[in-house]
């Protein structure tokens, strides 16, 4: 397709998207408080979970800006963020902060403050999930979550990482309806236990299935409005289209381009302003759903290539008017972004596994090419199928050096779905959501539960159990430092120590999902995943096919780095004791010049194909997860391991002293599968050859980033290079690969002059952010990273 560039319409749409300065909607909050007050203790808790979502369809205000194609906001007009009091009733002092702090604000008004302090906190001040989280977890979590050992996600949001399956673009939803009347009509109230709260669950399914009918008409009634009071032709027949559009979907089966993207927008509004999903709900993979209306419409004459374009461009400006629902405090730390982390796949295979390659996923190159928006996030699935030309088209864009697209590893994803007992079948729909992440689109609940410091629990090994900057006993008392006569000691001691604290984690996790599955049921998201309704059960209480809770590790490269150190220096080589060791960790290395200089410049260090260091990792990483995999979580599904940060590994440096690899106090960890920064020094397939002996295909997903200058994968022996060597990667069974193709020089100029560089746009963890909206340290984090070169 021949490059025409963002036409006026797009134009105008992007900039109000990027330019508009976000702020908080507090109608949602006040909707469903009244809702709740309403009818909270006269109907079931599915029910009234199902009726509050009715009233907020029914009443919120809904617009259509000016120009656009696609229609509906979560909240009056882009850059508006709901807040979800029944999840996290914030104070007014975290309010304050959310308006005044320098990144990642959200502007709150009088206003929003007088309801809050008057309407939301007196309502939901003791009914919150929070509150409810808080109050029943042990002493030894709160401690431990509070050390930064680990993480929870549900402390302020919902459960997340779900993804659209073909259904939603081959029913509407009276079609759902008439399947939720089935399925009551077959309950065993004689003898199935369960009758009646499977029919307070369906009938809530249904009531949730009229409140999205109800949105999409709303939507036509103020589509034809407008129309009549429009001058403009062109305008006024779109606006009638739209109103068309509407009338079709959501309550009936899209029937052409248009209206399966419309019908898609309308199910993400409704999962995530039902709900506060953790990450944002995704489409999957958008290019083999719209393929056959693609088709069809170009046969029929509905549509060219240009307009399609324009209407993908469109729904990439509705991701990105949504910016992620406000956190503060350790939530805050862990995922400091705007980003929402809804995810475009594109590519991989079909679901009778030829190559999934069409027209529309060229289409969607040039759309995140054109578009080089923040949201959504965009990765394409690489297979073994996968044509160079696709492949190297997703290398042109991402070598331009906003880092996207991200790359994934088809037949790795299908193994790793295969490996957690999932069928050929609904492997091979499966793919990635937020960050890194594997499930089945469209029959999978996999959620993702925190994240797991590792290098933190070395420290606290090494401690005889105690956190040396909480001064709290956290841990085992294993023994002191200097009482671990050799490696093979120290390392069973670790293992101790992440079997413990893993067992806190999973407690807590446990019973966070037993008051979400009580309290917080998701009747709108629970319609759009398969089994739910078949089985009458919700969404947060086993009602998928599938049930996954993943931990997060973080920190893989500090950790190996570090073991590798103490091995290497103090039990093989005795170039210094471990008491001289633990001495310099604690003075941060003031004053210890020859111990700084070993363990950082004379240590074998994961990514460099150093099987020294390397075992080490696999060794920690099978700890990890033999500790993770396999146990039971309480949706009748398995816990599992993936690998990735977001934002969390400058959290968790933050509650470190210095690290035996030479790392110094507080600062990041190393980020995903990634090396510690500057440790690497052979160049990037030696570090491929180091992430590939980590068991990839036993884990939910692991993210690894290598930066590049842009004169390395310029040209087309550049792109060549580039695309061989993903292909290397992939072979070796490696999950995922991104790419920030940037110079240092480029990002130490931005960070002395924000203003200059404002578009700037650099790969963080799974996703993409302005480089200006970054703390200083995670800048630093990323300035530093190795600089990778081909030759």
């Amino acid at each position: 397709m021949k490059s025409r560039g963002m036409n006026e319409r797009i134009k105008k749409l992007r900039h109000e998207s990027v330019s508009t300065q976000p702020r908080i909607y507090m109608e949602r909050a006040s909707l469903m408080t009244e809702a709740y007050m309403k009818y909270e203790g006269s109907v079931s808790i599915p029910e009234l979970r199902a009726l509050a979502f009715k009233h907020f369809m029914e009443n919120k205000t809904i617009c259509i800006n000016d120009h656009e194609l696609i229609v509906g906001e979560k909240g009056d007009g882009p850059q508006k963020t709901p807040t979800f009091p029944e999840l996290c009733c914030h104070t007014l002092e975290d309010m304050k902060i959310m308006n005044d702090r320098e990144l990642i604000c959200f502007k709150v008004s009088e206003e929003d403050l007088q309801n809050q302090k008057e309407k939301i906190i007196p309502y939901w001040k003791k009914r919150s999930i929070r509150e409810k989280i808080l109050s029943s977890m042990s002493k030894e979590w709160k401690e431990c979550y509070a050390a930064g050992i680990f993480t929870e996600f549900m402390e302020q949001r919902g459960p997340g990482h779900t993804v659209g399956s073909t259904s939603i673009y081959e029913k509407g939803f009276l079609d759902y309806k008439r399947e939720i009347k089935d399925a009551l009509d077959k309950i065993d109230y004689i003898h199935d236990p369960e009758a009646l709260q499977k029919k307070e669950q369906l009938t809530a399914m249904d009531i949730a299935c009229d409140a999205i009918i109800t949105l999409g008409q709303r939507y036509a009634k103020l589509a034809r409005d407008l129309a009549e009071k429009e001058n403009d032709s062109k305008r006024k027949k779109e606006l009638l289209q739209i109103a068309h559009n509407c009338d079709v979907v959501p309550a009936h089966k899209p029937k052409t381009y248009w209206q399966a993207i419309q019908m898609y927008w309308f199910i993400h509004l409704g999962v995530t302003t039902e709900l506060n999903p953790w990450d944002a709900f995704s489409p999957g993979r958008l290019d083999q759903h719209l393929y056959p209306f693609y088709k069809n419409d170009i046969k029929n004459g509905l549509l060219n290539e240009d307009k399609a374009l324009e209407l993908l461009e469109s729904l990439w400006i509705k991701f990105n008017n949504q910016p992620a629902p406000p956190k503060v405090g350790v939530t805050l730390k862990e995922s400091s972004t705007y980003t929402d982390f809804a995810t475009i796949t594109s590519g991989g295979i079909t679901p009778d596994g030829r190559d999934g390659v069409n027209d529309i996923s060229y289409l969607i190159l040039k759309c995140m090419d054109e578009m080089k928006l923040l949201q959504p996030s965009s990765n394409v699935q690489i297979s073994k199928k996968t044509p160079n030309h696709f492949l190297k088209k997703a290398c042109e864009v991402s070598r331009k050096g906003w880092g996207q697209p991200a790359f994934f590893n088809t037949e790795a994803i299908i193994q790793e779905l295969l490996n957690a007992g999932k069928t050929i079948e609904d492997a091979r729909l499966g793919g990635t959501s937020g960050c890194v992440e594997s499930g089945v689109f469209g029959h999978e609940a996999y959620i993702l539960t925190g994240y797991f410091n590792l290098p933190k629990i070395l420290e606290i090994t090494l401690h005889n159990g105690l956190d040396p900057v909480s001064n709290k006993q956290l841990g085992l008392k294993t023994g002191n430092a200097e009482d671990y006569k050799n490696y093979a000691q120290l390392f069973n001691a670790y293992k101790k120590q992440i079997e413990h604290f893993i067992n806190i984690k999973v407690q807590g996790s446990n019973i966070i999902e037993m008051i979400y599955a009580k309290y917080m049921p998701v009747p709108f998201l629970s319609v759009i995943i398969n089994d739910c309704i078949s089985k009458g059960k919700d969404y947060n209480n086993g009602g998928a096919r599938y049930n996954t809770s993943y931990i997060q590790g973080v920190g893989i490269g500090t950790i190996t780095d570090s073991l590798a150190s103490i091995k290497y220096n103090v039990y093989d080589h005795s170039r210094f004791t471990i008491k001289e060791l633990m001495k310099a960790l604690k003075d941060d290395f003031e004053g210890h010049d020859f111990i700084l200089n070993r363990v950082k410049d004379k240590t074998p260090k994961y990514g460099n194909d150093d099987n020294y260091a390397d075992d080490i990792m696999v060794e920690t990483f099978n700890a990890f997860k033999k500790s993770v995999n396999g146990r039971r979580n309480m949706k009748g599904g398995q816990y599992r391991i993936n690998m990735l940060p977001t934002t969390c590994h400058v959290y968790f440096g933050e509650v470190m002293r210095a690290s035996p690899n030479g790392r110094n106090a507080y600062k990041p960890l190393s980020e995903g599968i990634s090396p510690e920064k500057g440790a690497d020094i052979n160049g990037p397939s030696a570090v491929i050859n180091s992430a590939s002996k980590m068991d990839h295909l036993s884990t939910g997903g692991t993210l690894l980033n290598q930066k590049f200058t842009p004169s390395i994968v310029a040209g087309d022996e550049g792109l060549e290079h580039m695309s061989n060597f993903i292909r290397s990667y992939f072979n070796k069974d490696g999950h995922h690969i991104q790419f920030n193709v940037i110079d240092r020089k480029t990002l130490i100029e931005a960070q002395k002059n924000p203003e200059e560089h404002k578009d700037l746009i650099v790969r963080v963890a799974g996703y993409s952010d302005h480089f200006r909206n970054l703390s200083k340290t995670l800048q630093n984090e990323i300035i530093d990273r190795t600089e990778q070169t081909f030759e």
